[in-house]
């Protein structure tokens, strides 16, 4: 039978060191890479834990976590999974989580992991139940060939970042046009991470009223008037998605945008020593850029949380962990591997891992999915092309989040 949340609190307990042996871990995750390294990952561990075999399923992602639901509520989830840490509110609520703050503590791999990680996985509850396996941060990308014909260095602030953006924004070939501008901003679906670097920054926040205080708003206005006023984005930014910010960034029609290591290998392929990246601008003594997250987690119905332990933390341990980030393209978790780190170029490594220390998240509360899919584009398009106020669009964003 599969033990109560209670039993295996008690099991979480125990120490990483007591014997496990005879028994199945079953492992759900999902990769798109169909070469992916876990049967590689699966035969090691093995090897190292006799008596402990592994059942690993890769599940679609498009199903991923309706899947989970479903066997966490029928009795069936598995031993162990991939999770992101939106879904942990359902799962706390679920009672469907081992608490890993003992396992943690007896792990020798804790001090490998990078600093902040555990950090941002902290529950609301104070204690820690997933475990980080892989993540991306947002910074800042910029053409070096373009800073340096222009005598620029890379902004650190705010104010530098418009001073930078509008000297970028010119005409280059004498045509009496604008060819080429300082800022690629994502005005389309998913660009609210591009936003949030330079309004929460500034002191706003989803809190109830954080949205609408005086300096939230002033932050917002100047946010909407790099494009209104300054015309540092391209005419087609309240529309752009990833596509074209990432394709207008390497053709030359923008000097900065935002996104994450992801898009590095992409970006030197096309551009080479020309492209660079360093952490987003700090704005009034303020940072913030998201964080994007994959962590492992133990759940309550498992007959063996030592073992699935052993399990996940193998997966976050030295090469293990870089063996497993090499199939998605993601970084390594650990300090050992990040400073080996193969798979990007360093200095792409490098701003990923200077951004951690004011990486954050949305809330993890329904309404931030409407927000990211319609409420935050919609009205973002609207300040921009000047149909709505900045005001009014961040009273839309907060009546969204907590009523009229």
């Amino acid at each position: 039978m599969r033990k109560t949340l209670a039993a295996t609190v008690v099991a979480g307990a125990l120490t990483a060191a007591a014997p496990v042996s005879g028994q199945e871990i079953t492992f759900w995750y999902h990769f798109d890479n169909p070469d992916n390294p876990i049967d590689e990952l699966v035969a090691r561990f093995e090897a190292e834990n006799p008596g402990i075999t592994i059942n690993a399923q890769n599940i679609p992602w498009n199903t991923y976590y309706d899947q989970l639901t479903t066997s966490i509520i029928g009795g069936n989830a598995p031993d162990t999974a991939m999770v992101k840490l939106f879904a942990m509110p359902q799962l706390l609520e679920l009672e469907a989580l081992v608490p890993l703050d003992d396992y943690i503590a007896d792990w020798d791999g804790a001090a490998d992991l990078l600093p902040d990680l555990l950090d941002l996985h902290e529950a609301p509850d104070g204690g820690h139940y997933y475990l980080p396996i892989q993540y991306v941060v947002l910074y800042l990308y910029y053409r070096t060939d373009m800073f340096a014909e222009l005598g620029l260095e890379p902004p650190a602030t705010c104010e530098a970042f418009l001073e930078a953006a509008q000297a970028l924004t010119r005409d280059t070939d004498g045509d009496g046009q604008t060819d080429v501008y300082g800022f690629g901003m994502r005005g389309g679906r998913g660009g609210h991470d591009h936003w949030a670097t330079f309004v929460l920054s500034r002191g706003a926040s989803f809190e109830p009223g954080g949205l609408v205080t005086p300096e939230a708003i002033a932050a917002n206005e100047w946010f909407v008037a790099l494009h209104r006023d300054h015309g540092v984005f391209p005419p087609s930014a309240p529309n752009d998605g990833f596509n074209e910010i990432t394709g207008n960034f390497r053709a030359g029609l923008t000097a900065m945008t935002i996104h994450h290591i992801g898009s590095s290998n992409s970006m030197v392929e096309s551009l080479g020593d020309t492209v660079s990246a360093v952490p987003v601008p700090q704005c009034d003594g303020g940072a913030w850029t998201a964080f994007g997250d994959e962590s492992t987690a133990i759940f309550s119905q498992t007959d063996h949380p030592d073992a699935a332990w052993r399990w996940i933390s193998f997966l976050s341990t030295g090469e293990n962990n870089v063996l497993f980030n090499q199939a998605t393209g993601q970084l390594t978790v650990t300090q050992s591997g990040s400073a080996d780190w193969a798979l990007h170029e360093q200095r792409f490594v490098d701003a990923t891992v200077a951004s951690l220390p004011y990486a954050a998240l949305l809330p993890n509360v329904p309404e931030t999915a409407e927000f990211v899919g319609t409420v935050w584009p919609v009205n973002m398009q609207r300040a921009l092309l000047g149909e709505i106020t900045p005001e009014e669009m961040m009273r839309n964003i907060d009546a969204h989040f907590h009523g009229e």
